[in-house]
Protein backbone atom coordinates (compact mmCIF):
# COMPACT_ATOMS: atom_id res chain seq x y z
CA UNK A 1 0.00 0.00 0.00
CA UNK A 2 1.21 3.34 -0.66
CA UNK A 3 1.74 6.25 1.40
CA UNK A 4 -1.31 7.94 -0.83
CA UNK A 5 -3.71 5.29 -0.08
CA UNK A 6 -5.12 7.23 3.09
CA UNK A 7 -5.44 10.16 1.08
CA UNK A 8 -7.69 8.81 -1.84
CA UNK A 9 -10.91 8.63 0.05
CA UNK A 10 -10.64 12.98 0.57
CA UNK A 11 -9.85 13.78 -2.67
CA UNK A 12 -13.71 13.30 -3.53
CA UNK A 13 -16.52 14.61 -1.79
CA UNK A 14 -20.39 15.71 -2.55
CA UNK A 15 -20.19 18.14 -5.50
CA UNK A 16 -16.69 18.54 -5.52
CA UNK A 17 -13.13 16.76 -6.52
CA UNK A 18 -10.03 17.54 -5.60
CA UNK A 19 -7.46 18.73 -8.84
CA UNK A 20 -4.79 16.62 -7.53
CA UNK A 21 -6.27 13.30 -9.10
CA UNK A 22 -5.99 15.17 -12.83
CA UNK A 23 -2.24 16.09 -11.76
CA UNK A 24 -0.38 13.91 -9.36
CA UNK A 25 1.95 11.23 -11.21
CA UNK A 26 2.10 8.96 -8.39
CA UNK A 27 -1.72 9.15 -8.44
CA UNK A 28 -1.55 8.31 -12.07
CA UNK A 29 0.77 5.43 -11.52
CA UNK A 30 -1.76 4.01 -9.20
CA UNK A 31 -4.56 4.28 -12.09
CA UNK A 32 -2.50 2.19 -14.19
CA UNK A 33 -2.34 -0.30 -11.99
CA UNK A 34 -5.39 -0.29 -10.29
CA UNK A 35 -7.80 0.59 -13.11
CA UNK A 36 -6.10 -0.01 -16.56
CA UNK A 37 -4.47 -3.48 -14.83
CA UNK A 38 -7.51 -4.48 -13.13
CA UNK A 39 -11.17 -3.18 -15.16
CA UNK A 40 -12.25 -4.51 -18.63
CA UNK A 41 -10.38 -2.44 -21.19
CA UNK A 42 -11.12 -2.57 -25.05
CA UNK A 43 -8.55 -3.54 -26.91
CA UNK A 44 -10.14 -3.60 -30.39
CA UNK A 45 -12.56 -5.01 -32.88
CA UNK A 46 -12.58 -8.60 -34.11
CA UNK A 47 -12.73 -7.18 -38.14
CA UNK A 48 -9.12 -5.93 -37.24
CA UNK A 49 -8.47 -10.00 -36.86
CA UNK A 50 -10.28 -11.46 -39.53
CA UNK A 51 -8.23 -14.34 -40.49
CA UNK A 52 -5.53 -17.05 -38.53
CA UNK A 53 -2.42 -14.46 -38.57
CA UNK A 54 -3.89 -10.99 -38.67
CA UNK A 55 -2.94 -9.06 -35.76
CA UNK A 56 -3.44 -5.70 -34.11
CA UNK A 57 -0.85 -3.68 -31.89
CA UNK A 58 -2.45 -1.54 -29.17
CA UNK A 59 -2.24 -0.53 -25.52
CA UNK A 60 -3.91 -1.89 -22.26
CA UNK A 61 -2.89 1.15 -20.36
CA UNK A 62 0.48 1.92 -21.28
CA UNK A 63 1.27 -1.70 -21.93
CA UNK A 64 1.86 -3.09 -24.86
CA UNK A 65 -0.21 -5.91 -26.43
CA UNK A 66 -0.83 -7.35 -29.91
CA UNK A 67 -4.74 -8.55 -30.70
CA UNK A 68 -4.18 -11.71 -32.70
CA UNK A 69 -6.28 -14.67 -34.49
CA UNK A 70 -3.90 -17.64 -33.63
CA UNK A 71 -3.53 -20.64 -36.50
CA UNK A 72 -6.76 -22.01 -34.87
CA UNK A 73 -8.88 -19.47 -35.16
CA UNK A 74 -9.01 -18.37 -31.17
CA UNK A 75 -9.09 -14.34 -30.91
CA UNK A 76 -6.34 -13.83 -28.03
CA UNK A 77 -4.30 -11.20 -26.26
CA UNK A 78 -1.14 -11.39 -25.93
CA UNK A 79 1.69 -8.87 -23.90
CA UNK A 80 3.96 -6.98 -26.70
CA UNK A 81 7.02 -8.08 -25.08
CA UNK A 82 9.99 -10.46 -25.75
CA UNK A 83 10.59 -13.25 -22.95
CA UNK A 84 14.54 -12.85 -23.54
CA UNK A 85 15.29 -9.17 -23.13
CA UNK A 86 11.93 -7.45 -22.97
CA UNK A 87 11.68 -5.89 -25.90
CA UNK A 88 8.54 -4.75 -27.52
CA UNK A 89 8.15 -7.95 -30.24
CA UNK A 90 5.57 -5.95 -32.67
CA UNK A 91 6.26 -2.60 -33.93
CA UNK A 92 3.75 -2.22 -36.63
CA UNK A 93 0.52 -1.03 -36.12
CA UNK A 94 -1.33 -3.56 -38.14
CA UNK A 95 -1.02 -7.03 -40.21
CA UNK A 96 -0.87 -10.95 -40.94
CA UNK A 97 2.09 -12.86 -39.55
CA UNK A 98 2.82 -16.79 -39.11
CA UNK A 99 4.76 -16.47 -36.06
CA UNK A 100 5.86 -13.29 -34.14
CA UNK A 101 10.15 -12.96 -34.23
CA UNK A 102 11.81 -10.70 -31.56
CA UNK A 103 14.11 -7.92 -33.95
CA UNK A 104 16.62 -8.18 -31.35
CA UNK A 105 17.47 -11.60 -31.00
CA UNK A 106 15.38 -13.74 -32.95
CA UNK A 107 13.49 -14.91 -30.45
CA UNK A 108 10.28 -17.07 -32.53
CA UNK A 109 6.73 -17.00 -30.86
CA UNK A 110 3.58 -18.95 -32.11
CA UNK A 111 0.49 -16.62 -32.86
CA UNK A 112 -0.59 -17.68 -29.38
CA UNK A 113 2.32 -16.88 -27.66
CA UNK A 114 4.28 -19.68 -26.94
CA UNK A 115 8.03 -19.93 -27.78
CA UNK A 116 8.82 -21.73 -31.37
CA UNK A 117 12.68 -21.21 -31.74
CA UNK A 118 15.79 -19.93 -29.73
CA UNK A 119 18.58 -18.66 -31.33
CA UNK A 120 22.02 -20.20 -29.60
CA UNK A 121 19.87 -22.12 -27.11
CA UNK A 122 23.26 -23.61 -25.67
CA UNK A 123 24.69 -22.58 -22.51
CA UNK A 124 21.86 -21.71 -20.26
CA UNK A 125 21.98 -22.34 -16.82
CA UNK A 126 19.45 -24.77 -15.03
CA UNK A 127 16.64 -24.63 -14.94
CA UNK A 128 15.89 -22.45 -18.13
CA UNK A 129 13.24 -24.33 -20.02
CA UNK A 130 11.70 -22.68 -23.72
CA UNK A 131 8.45 -24.96 -22.57
CA UNK A 132 8.20 -23.01 -19.18
CA UNK A 133 4.66 -21.23 -20.15
CA UNK A 134 5.92 -18.24 -18.21
CA UNK A 135 8.65 -17.89 -21.08
CA UNK A 136 6.60 -16.68 -23.78
CA UNK A 137 4.99 -13.75 -24.72
CA UNK A 138 2.44 -13.84 -22.05
CA UNK A 139 -1.56 -13.69 -22.48
CA UNK A 140 -3.57 -11.34 -20.56
CA UNK A 141 -5.40 -13.20 -18.31
CA UNK A 142 -9.08 -12.23 -19.48
CA UNK A 143 -10.43 -12.03 -22.71
CA UNK A 144 -13.69 -11.62 -24.01
CA UNK A 145 -15.70 -10.56 -26.83
CA UNK A 146 -19.11 -9.04 -27.13
CA UNK A 147 -20.66 -8.90 -30.79
CA UNK A 148 -17.38 -8.39 -32.15
CA UNK A 149 -16.07 -5.92 -29.31
CA UNK A 150 -12.51 -7.34 -27.51
CA UNK A 151 -12.22 -6.63 -24.11
CA UNK A 152 -9.22 -7.92 -22.15
CA UNK A 153 -8.40 -7.75 -18.42
CA UNK A 154 -4.96 -7.94 -16.38
CA UNK A 155 -6.72 -9.34 -13.63
CA UNK A 156 -6.61 -12.96 -12.88
CA UNK A 157 -10.59 -12.87 -11.38
CA UNK A 158 -13.11 -10.10 -11.33
CA UNK A 159 -16.70 -9.46 -12.70
CA UNK A 160 -16.79 -10.62 -16.05
CA UNK A 161 -17.35 -8.47 -19.16
CA UNK A 162 -21.21 -8.95 -19.17
CA UNK A 163 -21.48 -8.14 -15.83
CA UNK A 164 -19.19 -5.20 -15.93
CA UNK A 165 -20.88 -3.54 -19.04
CA UNK A 166 -24.01 -3.92 -17.44
CA UNK A 167 -26.83 -2.18 -19.14
CA UNK A 168 -24.07 -0.54 -21.62
CA UNK A 169 -24.21 -3.78 -23.50
CA UNK A 170 -27.31 -1.40 -25.10
CA UNK A 171 -25.21 0.64 -26.74
CA UNK A 172 -23.10 -1.87 -28.41
CA UNK A 173 -26.30 -3.39 -29.54
CA UNK A 174 -27.36 -0.23 -31.32
CA UNK A 175 -23.59 -0.05 -33.15
CA UNK A 176 -24.31 -3.10 -34.71
CA UNK A 177 -28.35 -3.43 -34.68
CA UNK A 178 -27.69 -0.74 -37.48
CA UNK A 179 -26.07 -2.88 -40.00
CA UNK A 180 -28.56 -4.49 -42.13
CA UNK A 181 -26.82 -7.77 -42.39
CA UNK A 182 -26.02 -7.31 -38.62
CA UNK A 183 -22.41 -6.98 -39.05
CA UNK A 184 -20.23 -4.08 -38.69
CA UNK A 185 -16.55 -3.69 -39.60
CA UNK A 186 -13.60 -1.27 -38.90
CA UNK A 187 -12.71 0.48 -42.19
CA UNK A 188 -11.28 3.93 -43.88
CA UNK A 189 -8.10 4.14 -40.96
CA UNK A 190 -7.28 5.31 -37.86
CA UNK A 191 -7.68 9.70 -36.61
CA UNK A 192 -4.78 9.25 -34.19
CA UNK A 193 -4.52 12.78 -31.87
CA UNK A 194 -2.48 13.87 -28.47
CA UNK A 195 -2.92 16.64 -25.96
CA UNK A 196 -1.60 17.90 -23.26
CA UNK A 197 -3.77 16.93 -20.07
CA UNK A 198 -4.98 14.01 -18.14
CA UNK A 199 -7.01 10.97 -19.74
CA UNK A 200 -10.16 11.39 -17.63
CA UNK A 201 -10.81 15.05 -18.75
CA UNK A 202 -11.64 13.29 -22.27
CA UNK A 203 -14.30 11.62 -21.04
CA UNK A 204 -15.82 13.93 -18.84
CA UNK A 205 -15.80 16.40 -21.71
CA UNK A 206 -17.48 13.67 -24.10
CA UNK A 207 -21.08 13.71 -22.13
CA UNK A 208 -20.73 17.53 -21.27
CA UNK A 209 -24.00 18.61 -22.74
CA UNK A 210 -23.20 22.31 -21.34
CA UNK A 211 -20.04 23.12 -23.25
CA UNK A 212 -21.22 23.05 -26.58
CA UNK A 213 -22.61 26.97 -26.52
CA UNK A 214 -19.50 28.33 -25.61
CA UNK A 215 -16.49 25.67 -26.35
CA UNK A 216 -17.80 25.31 -29.87
CA UNK A 217 -18.56 28.92 -30.91
CA UNK A 218 -16.28 29.28 -33.80
CA UNK A 219 -18.11 26.19 -35.50
CA UNK A 220 -21.28 27.22 -34.48
CA UNK A 221 -20.67 30.25 -36.26
CA UNK A 222 -19.16 28.99 -39.36
CA UNK A 223 -22.48 26.79 -39.63
CA UNK A 224 -25.19 29.34 -39.01
CA UNK A 225 -23.04 31.37 -42.35
CA UNK A 226 -23.34 28.23 -44.27
CA UNK A 227 -26.55 28.96 -46.23
CA UNK A 228 -28.78 25.99 -46.89
CA UNK A 229 -28.92 26.68 -50.69
CA UNK A 230 -25.38 25.55 -51.34
CA UNK A 231 -24.40 22.14 -52.84
CA UNK A 232 -23.50 19.45 -49.69
CA UNK A 233 -22.67 16.04 -49.45
CA UNK A 234 -25.30 13.95 -46.86
CA UNK A 235 -22.34 14.00 -44.92
CA UNK A 236 -21.79 17.37 -44.68
CA UNK A 237 -24.86 18.45 -44.15
CA UNK A 238 -24.90 16.32 -41.18
CA UNK A 239 -22.67 17.39 -39.87
CA UNK A 240 -23.50 21.53 -40.74
CA UNK A 241 -26.82 20.09 -38.84
CA UNK A 242 -24.69 18.94 -35.55
CA UNK A 243 -22.44 22.25 -35.13
CA UNK A 244 -25.68 24.70 -35.59
CA UNK A 245 -27.55 21.73 -32.95
CA UNK A 246 -23.98 22.79 -30.91
CA UNK A 247 -25.60 26.35 -30.52
CA UNK A 248 -29.38 25.65 -29.51
CA UNK A 249 -29.88 27.32 -26.23
CA UNK A 250 -30.27 25.59 -22.61
CA UNK A 251 -33.87 24.99 -23.18
CA UNK A 252 -32.92 22.38 -25.52
CA UNK A 253 -30.17 20.67 -23.72
CA UNK A 254 -32.33 20.75 -20.66
CA UNK A 255 -35.83 19.30 -22.69
CA UNK A 256 -34.56 17.26 -25.84
CA UNK A 257 -31.30 15.67 -24.58
CA UNK A 258 -30.68 13.29 -21.69
CA UNK A 259 -27.84 11.78 -19.92
CA UNK A 260 -28.34 8.26 -18.35
CA UNK A 261 -25.37 6.72 -16.05
CA UNK A 262 -24.83 2.96 -14.05
CA UNK A 263 -22.23 1.03 -12.43
CA UNK A 264 -18.48 0.81 -12.83
CA UNK A 265 -18.37 4.25 -14.27
CA UNK A 266 -20.30 3.97 -17.52
CA UNK A 267 -22.55 7.26 -19.10
CA UNK A 268 -24.70 7.89 -22.49
CA UNK A 269 -25.45 11.07 -23.75
CA UNK A 270 -28.48 11.20 -25.92
CA UNK A 271 -31.81 12.47 -27.30
CA UNK A 272 -35.19 11.20 -26.67
CA UNK A 273 -37.19 9.56 -29.86
CA UNK A 274 -39.20 11.86 -31.42
CA UNK A 275 -40.83 10.20 -34.68
CA UNK A 276 -40.54 13.43 -36.51
CA UNK A 277 -37.12 13.53 -36.68
CA UNK A 278 -37.10 10.05 -38.93
CA UNK A 279 -39.79 11.60 -40.60
CA UNK A 280 -37.28 14.60 -41.80
CA UNK A 281 -34.87 12.05 -42.23
CA UNK A 282 -36.97 10.56 -45.09
CA UNK A 283 -36.13 13.67 -47.43
CA UNK A 284 -32.89 12.22 -48.04
CA UNK A 285 -32.96 9.39 -50.69
CA UNK A 286 -29.79 7.45 -49.04
CA UNK A 287 -31.94 7.38 -45.63
CA UNK A 288 -34.45 6.23 -47.48
CA UNK A 289 -32.59 3.05 -48.90
CA UNK A 290 -31.20 2.44 -46.14
CA UNK A 291 -34.73 1.85 -44.27
CA UNK A 292 -35.73 -0.49 -47.00
CA UNK A 293 -32.30 -2.81 -46.56
CA UNK A 294 -32.98 -2.73 -42.93
CA UNK A 295 -36.53 -3.40 -43.04
CA UNK A 296 -36.24 -6.41 -45.71
CA UNK A 297 -33.65 -7.92 -43.31
CA UNK A 298 -35.16 -7.30 -39.91
CA UNK A 299 -38.89 -6.42 -41.00
CA UNK A 300 -40.80 -3.01 -40.24
CA UNK A 301 -41.11 -3.19 -36.54
CA UNK A 302 -37.60 -4.35 -35.13
CA UNK A 303 -35.84 -1.25 -37.91
CA UNK A 304 -38.42 0.88 -36.52
CA UNK A 305 -36.85 0.19 -32.89
CA UNK A 306 -33.51 0.38 -33.76
CA UNK A 307 -33.80 3.72 -35.60
CA UNK A 308 -35.72 4.96 -32.02
CA UNK A 309 -32.28 4.73 -30.10
CA UNK A 310 -30.82 8.05 -30.32
CA UNK A 311 -27.74 7.96 -28.17
CA UNK A 312 -25.08 9.90 -29.31
CA UNK A 313 -21.83 9.78 -27.30
CA UNK A 314 -21.55 6.28 -25.31
CA UNK A 315 -18.92 6.15 -22.93
CA UNK A 316 -17.82 2.36 -21.57
CA UNK A 317 -15.19 3.03 -18.62
CA UNK A 318 -12.24 3.31 -18.79
CA UNK A 319 -11.05 3.61 -21.81
CA UNK A 320 -13.96 3.66 -25.17
CA UNK A 321 -16.46 5.82 -26.40
CA UNK A 322 -18.71 5.27 -29.76
CA UNK A 323 -21.14 7.29 -31.24
CA UNK A 324 -23.58 4.29 -32.84
CA UNK A 325 -25.99 6.79 -34.94
CA UNK A 326 -22.26 8.01 -36.77
CA UNK A 327 -20.59 4.71 -36.80
CA UNK A 328 -17.93 6.56 -34.71
CA UNK A 329 -15.48 4.59 -32.20
CA UNK A 330 -12.50 6.64 -29.74
CA UNK A 331 -10.09 4.47 -28.01
CA UNK A 332 -8.42 6.78 -25.03
CA UNK A 333 -4.77 5.72 -24.65
CA UNK A 334 -3.39 7.46 -21.35
CA UNK A 335 0.71 7.98 -21.69
CA UNK A 336 1.61 10.62 -18.12
CA UNK A 337 -0.32 12.02 -15.91
CA UNK A 338 -0.80 15.66 -18.24
CA UNK A 339 -0.11 13.45 -21.98
CA UNK A 340 -3.21 11.38 -23.40
CA UNK A 341 -3.55 9.80 -27.32
CA UNK A 342 -6.78 8.74 -28.76
CA UNK A 343 -7.35 7.06 -31.90
CA UNK A 344 -10.74 7.20 -33.38
CA UNK A 345 -12.10 4.63 -35.83
CA UNK A 346 -15.07 4.31 -38.39
CA UNK A 347 -17.15 1.27 -39.38
CA UNK A 348 -19.28 0.06 -42.08
CA UNK A 349 -22.47 -1.46 -41.57
CA UNK A 350 -22.81 -4.36 -43.31
CA UNK A 351 -25.62 -4.51 -45.96
CA UNK A 352 -26.28 -0.17 -45.84
CA UNK A 353 -26.00 1.00 -48.83
CA UNK A 354 -22.31 2.41 -49.94
CA UNK A 355 -23.40 6.10 -49.49
CA UNK A 356 -23.48 5.59 -46.17
CA UNK A 357 -19.97 4.84 -45.50
CA UNK A 358 -19.01 7.15 -47.30
CA UNK A 359 -21.16 9.68 -45.19
CA UNK A 360 -19.64 7.95 -42.32
CA UNK A 361 -15.95 9.17 -43.18
CA UNK A 362 -16.57 12.66 -44.37
CA UNK A 363 -18.68 12.43 -40.51
CA UNK A 364 -15.09 11.51 -38.87
CA UNK A 365 -13.43 13.74 -41.01
CA UNK A 366 -15.53 16.97 -40.05
CA UNK A 367 -16.22 16.38 -36.79
CA UNK A 368 -13.79 13.92 -35.27
CA UNK A 369 -10.93 14.08 -37.85
CA UNK A 370 -7.61 15.96 -36.29
CA UNK A 371 -8.27 18.90 -38.89
CA UNK A 372 -11.76 19.38 -37.76
CA UNK A 373 -13.69 22.39 -36.40
CA UNK A 374 -14.96 20.71 -33.77
CA UNK A 375 -11.93 18.56 -32.27
CA UNK A 376 -9.43 21.61 -32.38
CA UNK A 377 -12.04 23.38 -29.73
CA UNK A 378 -11.62 20.49 -27.41
CA UNK A 379 -7.98 19.83 -27.12
CA UNK A 380 -8.15 23.65 -26.87
CA UNK A 381 -10.29 23.05 -23.83
CA UNK A 382 -8.19 20.31 -22.63
CA UNK A 383 -4.90 22.00 -22.52
CA UNK A 384 -6.32 24.68 -20.82
CA UNK A 385 -7.45 22.46 -18.14
CA UNK A 386 -3.84 20.94 -17.63
CA UNK A 387 -2.55 24.51 -17.16
CA UNK A 388 -5.32 25.70 -15.14
CA UNK A 389 -5.54 22.70 -12.90
CA UNK A 390 -1.32 23.32 -12.05
CA UNK A 391 -1.27 26.67 -11.01
CA UNK A 392 -2.00 28.12 -7.67
CA UNK A 393 -5.90 28.72 -8.20
CA UNK A 394 -8.90 26.41 -6.29
CA UNK A 395 -7.83 23.26 -4.88
CA UNK A 396 -11.24 22.03 -5.55
CA UNK A 397 -13.20 21.55 -8.70
CA UNK A 398 -16.98 21.34 -8.92
CA UNK A 399 -18.96 18.97 -10.09
CA UNK A 400 -22.01 19.41 -8.08
CA UNK A 401 -24.67 20.57 -11.03
CA UNK A 402 -27.69 18.87 -10.67
CA UNK A 403 -26.83 17.07 -7.52
CA UNK A 404 -29.97 17.87 -5.57
CA UNK A 405 -32.07 16.50 -8.95
CA UNK A 406 -30.68 13.19 -9.95
CA UNK A 407 -33.17 10.36 -10.07
CA UNK A 408 -32.99 6.98 -10.20
CA UNK A 409 -32.81 4.73 -13.39
CA UNK A 410 -34.85 1.57 -13.79
CA UNK A 411 -31.48 -0.28 -15.13
CA UNK A 412 -29.71 0.32 -12.26
CA UNK A 413 -28.33 3.33 -12.53
CA UNK A 414 -29.17 7.30 -12.29
CA UNK A 415 -29.99 10.11 -15.05
CA UNK A 416 -29.64 13.70 -14.41
CA UNK A 417 -33.34 15.72 -14.25
CA UNK A 418 -31.39 16.67 -17.24
CA UNK A 419 -28.61 16.52 -19.76
CA UNK A 420 -26.52 19.45 -17.84
CA UNK A 421 -26.33 17.22 -14.91
CA UNK A 422 -22.80 16.86 -14.26
CA UNK A 423 -23.82 13.43 -12.77
CA UNK A 424 -21.73 11.59 -15.13
CA UNK A 425 -18.62 13.10 -13.88
CA UNK A 426 -19.75 11.85 -10.26
CA UNK A 427 -20.50 8.86 -11.44
CA UNK A 428 -17.01 8.00 -13.20
CA UNK A 429 -15.58 9.40 -9.95
CA UNK A 430 -17.57 6.61 -7.56
CA UNK A 431 -16.09 4.00 -9.80
CA UNK A 432 -12.72 5.18 -9.57
CA UNK A 433 -12.40 5.83 -6.09
CA UNK A 434 -14.13 2.14 -5.96
CA UNK A 435 -11.21 0.49 -8.24
CA UNK A 436 -8.36 3.01 -6.46
CA UNK A 437 -9.54 2.07 -2.71
CA UNK A 438 -11.44 -1.30 -3.00
CA UNK A 439 -10.36 -3.16 -6.42
CA UNK A 440 -13.86 -2.45 -7.73
CA UNK A 441 -15.86 -0.18 -8.91
CA UNK A 442 -18.58 1.61 -6.44
CA UNK A 443 -22.24 1.64 -7.01
CA UNK A 444 -23.55 4.62 -8.35
CA UNK A 445 -24.35 6.97 -5.42
CA UNK A 446 -28.07 8.78 -4.61
CA UNK A 447 -28.28 12.49 -4.39
CA UNK A 448 -28.08 12.97 -0.51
Amino acid sequence: MSNIDAELDRLIAPGRVHRRIYTDPAIFELEMDRIFGAAWIYVGHESQIKKPGDYFATRMGRKPVVLVRDEQGAVRVIHNQCAHRGAMVVATDQGKAAEFICCYHGWTYHLDGRIKAVPLNHGYPQGFDTKNPKMAMLPVPRVKSYRGFVFASDASDGPGLEEWLGHMTTSLDDMIDRAPEGEIEIAGGVFKHAYDGNWKVYFENLCDAAHPLFTHRSSIDAAQQQSDDVHSDGAGEIAIRQMRQNGAPYSFWESQVGIWTYPNGHSYLGDYHDDAKLVAALKDPVFREYIAALERKKGKAEAKRVLEVRRWNSNIYPNVSLMSQFQQLRVVHPIAVNRTVVHSYSFRLKGAPDQMFRNTISFANIVNGTGSLVLTDDLEIYNRLEMGMSSEGSEWLQIGRGYQSDVGDAHGGRRGKNSTSEVYIRNMLDAWLGLMTKGHAAPVRAAS
